[in-house]
Order: structure tokens, then C-alpha cells, then sequence
């Protein structure tokens, strides 16, 4: 309410309330004209040694928009920093991680658009890839694209009953963008990330652990899971780390597989994104994705999946052009 009002808004309706009302606190921000500063979407509480991060965004199924990731970020950063704590449980509210804010993505005007939005997340990624704590994803739910993506960044992953995995990308007209198709294929393989990444099938909880994805069996609760898995870590009893960054042996061309309904102009995208990405360390990697992130704003199929979804929703299969 206060960011609908303005600060000086704000700032006017209190002040007149504490003139009426003496002795009304008035708050610092409001005596100030300013509005507070706070994490909307991002909430943290601690268990000892350990901080449990939760994404907030339950009317989106915590989709991870710019604001979001930016208070992710944060976060995380003011925890590598302190001593105090040995080890970070990702989870979310109700354990999902519905994937990136899909109207932000159709709002983004140009292909150099697309890419930096890509770049943006790589490079918050790759911080929580990079920190010297472990990291590990607690999950339990819809758990696509980009919330997928986040999950495969952290330095293991807790899969509960109620997982839905996938990265439903191709649906939209578009290839994934933080980083799943240089992690996926690293951490399940070139051939099962083939199949996945090209026709958006979703795994469960039993089949994520199967491939190798999660990182121990399937949890009752997965933010206790997680934090005995850390403190296995921190006992020197497991190791956890990130996805190894090293180039992958990769075919000339990859398996074929069935495609449905789904844009070949947006695949032929996706295919040279992995065969070009997976050879080289992942660091190069993730800008050949970027790269083929903003190569789909150019096709047809981009706009007619964006539109697709926001109008009739992911159940309905777009109709693509191919081109």
C-alpha cells in the first residue's frame, strides 16, 4: 500500500493521524518521507549454524521474478559474509518453484533484451554457485524452468513426494535461459537432458532422484532433509559441490526425439545451444545460452508461445509456425 501511495502520501496521512492522536508513534520512514526498506519476497530464519532461505511469492507458485532474484541475491551475499553460518537451505513457501516471471519475459523488447535478462540471472546463479558454504535446494512441488534452473545452481538438491520437475521452456517458444542447458545435461546426462530439454517432459520425485538430479532419496521433509545432508557435509561423512564446469564429450549431433506439437525453429535454437555450450566450460557455456536466449525473440514462434500461454494458459499447445 505504501509504494501505491507514494512516500510523501504516506508520510501525510501519518503525520495527520499523530497530530490527532498524540503520542502515536510515528515511524522513521514516515517521519522522513521515505518508504521502508525490506525483502518483500524473500524470507530468512536460522536453525544454529544454518539458514533456511525461502523465495515468498505464493499467489505465483514463487515464480522468480527480477525483484525476486534481486532479494535472492541479496541474501545470500549478507550469508556468505557472515561467520556465523556454516550452511543455506534454499526452499520456497509450500516447496515450489513455479520458474521465471513469464510476463516479464514477454514484456522484454528486443533480443539483446533477452539476453542480458539471461546474463542477469547467470551471474546471480553463479554467486550461489560459488559460495564457499554449501548450498542445498529443498523442493516439493512444481518445480519448472527457471525455479529448476535455481535448484541446479545450489550444491545439492532435496526432492519431496510432491515434486513436478521440469523445463517446460519449448512450450513457451523459448529455450531455457539461467542456465539449464549447460546444468541439466552435467548433472543427468547428455542423452536424458536431450529428451527433457526438448519436449518439456516433467519428471517426478522417484525419477529425479533415478538421474541423479536430486541428491539423496525422496524426503517427507525436505528442509530436515536438507539440513541433515549439510551437517553430513559439514562432518566431512558426504561431499556436496557444484555441477562440474568442465566441458562435456559431446555428439555431433544429438538423438533424435519426438517433438509434438512443438516450434523446430526454437529447437534448432536448442540443439545448437547444447552441442556448442556443453562443449566448452560452463562459464562460456551459459553465454552460448544467452546468446540463443535472445536468437528466439527473432522467430515468429517466440511471440505466437508468449501469447499462447498468457491467454489460454499452459494446458492448451500453441500453434506454432516453425519459423
Amino acid at each position: 500500500m505504501a509504494e501505491e501511495y507514494g512516500a510523501a502520501r504516506v508520510q501525510e496521512l501519518i503525520l495527520n493521524f499523530a497530530a490527532k492522536y498524540p503520542g502515536f508513534p510515528v515511524p522513521p520512514s514516515a517521519a522522513a518521507g521515505t518508504l521502508p526498506s525490506f525483502k518483500k519476497h524473500v524470507l530468512v530464519e536460522r536453525d544454529g549454524e544454518l539458514a533456511v532461505v525461502r523465495v515468498f511469492r505464493p499467489e505465483v507458485k514463487n515464480a522468480l521474478n527480477r525483484a525476486t532474484l534481486l532479494e535472492l541475491d541479496q541474501t545470500m551475499i549478507e550469508l556468505e559474509a557472515d561467520s556465523s553460518v556454516k550452511g543455506v537451505v534454499l526452499s520456497s513457501f509450500g516447496g515450489s518453484l513455479a520458474g521465471a516471471d513469464i510476463g516479464e519475459l514477454a514484456a522484454l523488447p528486443d533480443p539483446e533484451a533477452c539476453e542480458a535478462i539471461c546474463n542477469f540471472g547467470h551471474g546471480i546463479f553463479q554467486r550461489i554457485e560459488a559460495m564457499t558454504k554449501p548450498v542445498v535446494a529443498a523442493v516439493d512441488g512444481p518445480v519448472l524452468g527457471g525455479g529448476a534452473e535455481l535448484s541446479m545452481a545450489c550444491h545439492g538438491r532435496i526432492v519431496g513426494s510432491a515434486l513436478t520437475l521440469g523445463q517446460p521452456e519449448v512450450n513457451l517458444g523459448i529455450i531455457p535461459g539461467y542456465g539449464g542447458t549447460q546444468r541439466l545435461p552435467r548433472l543427468v546426462g547428455l542423452e536424458r537432458a536431450n529428451e527433457l530439454l526438448r519436449t518439456a517432459r516433467t519428471l517426478g520425485a522417484a525419477e529425479a532422484v533415478a538421474s541423479g538430479w536430486a541428491s539423496a532419496p525422496v524426503a517427507e521433509d525436505v528442509v530436515a532433509a536438507a539440513k541433515a545432508l549439510i551437517g553430513e557435509h559439514l562432518a566431512g561423512r558426504v561431499t556436496l559441490a557444484p555441477v562440474n564446469p568442465a566441458p562435456m564429450d559431446v555428439p555431433a549431433q544429438l538423438p533424435a526425439v519426438s517433438l509434438g506439437h512443438r516450434s523446430l525453429a526454437i529447437d534448432a535454437i536448442l540443439r545448437d545451444v547444447m552441442l556448442r555450450g556443453l562443449a566448452l566450460p560452463l562459464a562460456e557455456g551459459l553465454k552460448v545460452e544467452a546468446q540463443g536466449f535472445g536468437r528466439c525473440k527473432r522467430t515468429v514462434d517466440l511471440d505466437i508461445g508468449m501469447k499462447n500461454f498468457t491467454q489460454n494458459g499452459p494446458r492448451v499447445p500453441a500453434a506454432f509456425l516453425h519459423e
